[in-house]
């Protein structure tokens, strides 16, 4: 028998009843009024204007007012306050009579790439060969790390890496054996050295090339396990010696992607180089070094703004309109430059005001009724610059504030 519940029976049901909607008045909202003695003279929630107020009360809205001193700017420094990862003091270094290095001195902030240009023989790999403990000074002072590259050489060598012009690889072991030898010699166990193989050859893309012999790999997977094998410690500090030297232009925009990944990951590196560009792009400082001197530091922009203003390169439609514009031009291109000829068909102006310098030479042309196939404001190239510091016909300044003069 069930419950005694009640039965629900299919078909029977009575109508519910709709409950009855009670309609109210909405209720009248009260002004809220400002507190009084504020600094408001007009309530917002009234339409009328509040009243104005009393001696007393604008007494005490304005003792309640507080003023702030206005901040003074402070300017500060690229390197203010940061840690320096790598600072030489006059290096100096003699091979009998010829001097190689006399007097370099730089700093480098740590997580930061630091190039160092000049020409063949300027002193760019012996300094480094100094700052890794490979050659011993002559004079001066370097630290690395903090420390001392005499006094504490080997805690020099086990806080960096250095990467030669040349790969120093086994090319009858394989990717993945070179790497695991590597990290034995720098005292890894044999599971660890495999680990770090593993995720060094995932990290440089060279996992499908682990299990080839390094003798068959190309330039730039070559330089790229090169770099894998001194990062098998993780270093702080990497010197890259002309790392791309000898390579096709994709092999080393490879190089360049893993030097941005070094400085992304915090590490500090030192890069030597020939080519301009690749300290152009990847440095965030360039040091130009020429027999054996400091002869300027800076910025890219900075090297760029010292060696000389921007300029203006005027196009004509066809080089017969070459002697009207340069009649339209006359007095800006100066006494003697009227009469030059131009095989390119390019007239160069100086262009001292920048943008304001190519607007004028735009309205002169426009009156001088000259077509122009090609207007356009450069500055100097870091190949100008370079030339222009390392030419032993020319003096040399440095504009950059803190670097030195050579005359």
């Amino acid at each position: 028998m069930p419950g005694t519940g009640a039965w629900a029976i299919p078909g029977l049901a009575w109508p519910r009843q709709p409950e009855p909607v009670i309609d109210e008045p909405a209720r009248p909202v009260p002004p809220r009024p400002l507190p009084a003695g504020r600094h408001v003279g007009w309530d917002v929630t009234r339409a009328e204007p509040a009243p104005p107020l009393s001696p007393d009360e604008l007494a005490k809205a304005q003792a309640s007012t507080v003023a702030f001193p206005a901040l003074d700017l402070v300017p500060v420094g690229e390197n203010v306050d940061l840690e320096i990862a790598i600072e030489a003091k006059g290096l100096r270094k003699v091979f009998n009579d010829q001097v190689a290095v006399d007097g370099v001195s730089f700093s480098v902030p740590k997580g930061r790439i630091i190039a160092i240009l000049g020409p063949n023989g300027a002193g760019k790999t012996t300094t480094v060969n100094m700052l890794c403990t490979l050659l011993k000074p002559d004079g001066g002072s370097a630290t690395v790390n903090g420390f001392d590259v005499e006094k504490n050489a080997a805690d020099v060598r086990r806080s960096v890496m250095l990467t030669g012009q040349f790969a120093a690889l086994d090319e009858g072991l394989t990717g993945r054996e070179n790497l695991v030898m590597f990290g034995r010699l720098l005292g890894l166990s044999k599971a660890a050295a495999k680990r770090r193989a593993a995720e060094l050859l995932a990290t440089f893309g060279l996992e499908a090339a682990a299990n080839r012999k390094v003798g068959q790999y190309s330039g730039g997977m070559r330089r790229r396990i090169d770099i894998a094998c001194g990062l098998v410690t993780q270093p702080t500090v990497v010197f890259l010696d002309e790392p791309t030297t000898g390579l096709d232009p994709r092999s080393r925009q490879e190089v360049w992607a893993l030097v941005e990944k070094l400085r992304s990951q915090g590490v500090t590196v030192l890069l030597t180089t020939q080519y301009l560009e690749e300290a152009d792009v990847l440095s965030d400082r360039i040091v130009v070094i020429d027999h054996g001197k400091v002869i300027a530091e800076g910025t890219s922009d900075e090297l760029k703004s010292a060696t000389g203003a921007a300029y203006c390169e005027v196009t004509p439609v066809h080089p017969a309109y070459l002697p009207r514009l340069r009649g339209a031009l006359k007095d800006l291109l100066g006494p003697t430059a009227a009469d030059v000829d131009t095989p390119d068909g390019t007239l160069s102006v100086p262009a001292p005001d920048g943008p304001a310098t190519l607007s004028l030479v735009l309205k002169r042309t426009e009156r001088a009724e000259v077509p122009l196939a090609d207007i356009a404001l450069r500055r100097p190239s870091l190949d100008e610059v370079f030339l222009a510091l390392t030419d032993p016909d020319a003096a040399r300044t440095v504009a950059p504030e803190g670097s030195e003069a050579t005359t």
